[in-house]
């Protein structure tokens, strides 16, 4: 184990009283419910004051008034990861875990994602932007195949549907159109299909060890991610070396372009005929199930789980206290 993954001397009184914020009213209840409960009794293990949280059944503003100190975000989706409830915590004062409200928000909706990497010159596959089964049946056209439809903002491949041919395309823009009102048609990249967890901010941002995901008949959807065992994840990858360094570069560089901190995980497509590397999104607030890929990277570097939500919490901060100069009250520029 490298000097970067010992155990961290954490004060776990020190983080103060902590909320486990999990369930939520997204269509990723279910899992993040088993993400959270596996974050409160780790952290609980480890002397911190943890306790549940479920926003859908109680008020957010009860968290100041029950003197949290900070909250531990494993809520999925909607009014989880996309800004909103990161945007009530700063409101209220309260630090929290991962990516704050804009890069939370960008990072959620996957074509505001894609324009910003494209622009960045990060590598991401061809896609459109489509309201209707017609331009779905378009794109299709465009984009050739196989390509993937799914919801702009959803997670977990939920709404997701992979089309072979231009007769799937109205049912596939259906059921993506349930989940969200913007639906993305992607160009699928034919290849290793990858997934790469990131710690820590800045330039003291890291990878750590890439996985490398081997689905049935490579459909990794929502039930074979949470909960069959049929799936096989290599990590140590057995990639090439230098393939793993440069995706670990790559994601680094993502997640540094959208302003991103604390944590997250990228997955990447790894194209078969060159090798290349795509960029297909970023979850800021990633599964921590059983099934879950940032725990089973952390394991390959050392850091057991109960640790690697100690270290997540730890890095628990606000927007508002970002880059503000010290000895200099915040809004004092406003006349």
């Amino acid at each position: 184990m490298s000097s970067n993954n010992k155990q961290l001397n954490i004060d776990a009184r020190g983080l103060g009283k902590v909320a486990v914020l999990m369930g939520g009213t997204s269509a990723e209840r279910e899992v993040s419910l088993m993400s959270g409960g596996g974050v409160l009794q780790a952290l609980q293990s480890r002397g911190v004051d943890a306790h549940a949280f479920d926003p859908s059944l109680n008020n957010l503003c009860d968290l100041k008034a029950h003197g949290y100190d900070r909250c531990f975000i494993a809520l999925h989706g909607r009014h989880g990861e996309d800004g909103t409830v990161q945007g009530a915590l700063e409101l209220l004062g309260i630090p929290y875990t991962g990516p704050g409200v804009m890069a939370s928000s960008i990072s959620m909706d996957k074509i505001m994602t894609k324009r910003i990497w494209r622009a960045e010159g990060l590598p991401t596959p061809d896609w459109k932007l489509v309201s209707s089964a017609a331009e779905t049946a378009q794109a299709f056209k465009d984009l050739g195949s196989p390509m993937i439809v799914k919801p702009a903002r959803e997670g977990s491949t939920i709404g997701l549907t992979k089309v072979t041919s231009v007769g799937q395309c109205e049912q596939a823009y259906r059921l993506a159109s349930q989940f969200d009102p913007e639906v993305l048609c992607e160009q699928f990249i034919d290849g290793d299909e990858t997934t790469c967890p990131i710690l820590g901010q800045g330039h003291d941002a890291r990878a750590l060890p890439v996985i490398r995901i081997v689905a049935p008949e490579g459909n990794y959807d929502y039930q074979n991610k949470y909960f069959t065992d049929v799936t096989q994840y290599h990590c140590p990858s057995g990639l090439p070396e230098a393939e793993e360094r440069e995706i670990q570069r790559l994601v680094v560089e993502a997640f540094r372009t959208l302003g991103c901190r604390g944590w997250a995980r990228a997955d990447i497509m790894i194209r078969k005929s060159d090798r290349k590397p795509f960029l297909l999104e970023i979850n800021t607030s990633p599964g921590m199930t059983g099934h879950s890929l940032v725990p089973m990277s952390a394991r390959a570097e050392g850091i057991d789980y109960p640790e690697l939500c100690l270290r997540i919490l730890s890095m628990a901060s606000l927007d508002a206290r970002q880059g503000t100069p010290k000895n200099e009250p915040q809004g004092a520029g406003a006349q």
